[in-house]
């Protein structure tokens, strides 16, 4: 969410740098906005000054009995009463321009940082960095193979059976394919916590709708969440008090600190964890439907910050830094982007996205998106730091970065280090997690 005084201070200058999101046109929102809040400050402070009116007018009632002026008290009881209602009637008014407030401040996005590119959309984007060297399988004098392919081959990917038991866009792992993508899993923890940093969690995998309204999933993004019926089949709202299916685990441990106030000295502090993710994913029918690359159920490993706003710059580039760690040790080839506005997520101040090698689109696709949020979800969730240089409880910033999406780096292996008999290559740094196992072929019957 965004600070209500930067709108009210400088409105035109937001709705310009919203505008270079190339979403939509944000003046009108803004501005109803603006609306609002004056609304909001006009009502508050008339029933303020009722409420001391009220206050100044209660204690001379017991003055004037006293004094016998029997009628006078009355009549002063008579304009008291009057006053109550008014009250009443303002604080009323009050709760409905707060809530209007409210919901317009929530659909807001992040506004961009200065050093993010302007653009329209993803062909917009600015390639930073590449590393490795995409495969010349042609040299080889072979043909690569997509991953749905090998995996079927090979018996160790079976979405057909998925489909039967739960339907279209998830996986069976078998066999290999499911040591493969636990062993991937493991990897990246270790990597992680042991060498990096990170505090590993281990969180539910179910939130609350406060919880995903403070990561700023709802109410944005409601026809991509999976809300959870409890067991007595109650169809309350579910955005105010259900439950959801977690889409990453940025949402469980981004909330680990909702509503409480950290200690300075105490940042940055560095979480990784993993969970399975669950995303309806609307709006992306014919958008990678094949493979592990867009699933409704998939599994990540997610790295989380909490950082002073001193920090968050320097942070964001170390959780990229540490995303494309993962990659470099597993010996496949990527590039670092820096995602436009126009192309950039809802909460994010700005984004790198990693972009890893896939010998079946003959391109790069994303297997990390590393943010920044500044204090949008801070806000939000009123997530906060005591700064001990001014003495004040500030907001901090919040960061997340996929360390990394394990469905895209399995797709990744089975085709980068795929060989022409149709055997897989284990890559060296996850032969210890396989077990001492080189290589997975498929089993003579």
């Amino acid at each position: 969410m965004l600070d209500i005084r930067r709108i009210r201070e400088n409105p035109e200058e937001i709705i310009r740098i919203l505008n270079t999101r190339h979403s939509k046109d944000y003046t009108d929102e803004v501005r109803e906005i603006v609306k609002l809040d004056e609304q909001r400050r006009e009502t508050a402070s008339k029933r303020d000054g009722l409420k001391a009116k009220q206050n100044t007018e209660q204690k001379q009632i017991p003055a004037l009995m006293k004094e016998g002026k029997k009628e006078e008290a009355e009549q002063l009881k008579a304009d008291l009463k009057a006053i109550g209602d008014e009250i009443r009637a303002l604080d009323a008014k009050l709760g409905e321009v707060e809530t209007a407030l409210e919901d317009a401040m929530l659909d807001l996005p992040n506004t961009p940082d200065a050093s993010v590119p302007v653009g329209a959309d993803e062909n917009d984007n600015v390639e930073m960095r590449r590393w490795g060297t995409p495969r010349d399988f042609a040299a080889e004098g072979f043909e690569p193979k997509a991953h749905w392919d090998l995996g079927k081959e090979l018996d160790i990917l079976d979405p057909e059976r998925a489909a039967k038991v739960t339907g279209a866009r998830f996986h069976f792992y078998k066999g290999e394919g499911a040591h493969l993508e636990r062993a991937i899993i493991n990897f990246y923890l270790d990597l992680h916590t042991m060498k990096q940093g990170y505090t590993e969690m281990l969180p539910p995998f179910i939130v609350n709708g406060d919880s995903m309204r403070g990561t700023s999933q709802l109410p944005k993004f409601k026809e991509d969440m999976y809300k959870v019926s409890r067991g007595d089949g109650d169809s309350a709202d579910l955005d105010k008090s259900g439950w959801y299916l977690v889409p990453t685990a940025e949402v469980p441990v981004t909330n680990y600190y909702r509503n409480e106030i950290i200690d300075g000295d105490k940042l940055p502090q560095k979480f990784c964890a993993y969970t399975a993710c669950f995303r309806a994913e609307a709006g992306s029918a014919g958008r990678d439907t094949r493979g592990l690359i867009r699933q409704h159920e998939f599994n990540k490993v997610e790295m989380v910050k909490f950082a002073r706003p001193d920090q968050s710059w320097a942070e964001l580039e170390s959780l990229t830094n540490d995303a494309e760690e993962c990659l470099q040790l597993l010996g496949l080839p990527h590039r670092v982007i820096t995602l436009c506005t126009g192309d950039m997520g809802f909460g994010s101040g700005k984004t790198y996205d990693v972009e890893v090698w896939m010998p079946s689109y003959n391109s790069y696709k994303e297997i990390s998106s590393c943010s920044n949020m500044t204090d949008f979800q801070a806000r939000r969730m009123q997530t906060r730091y005591r700064n001990k240089e001014t003495g004040k409880v500030e907001l901090l910033h919040t960061l997340n970065g996929s360390g990394l999406a394990v469905g895209r780096t399995t797709a990744a292996i089975l085709e980068n280090y795929q060989n022409a008999d149709g055997s897989i290559t284990i890559p060296e740094a996850l032969v210890p997690y396989m077990g001492g196992k080189t290589v997975i072929k498929k089993e003579e019957l």
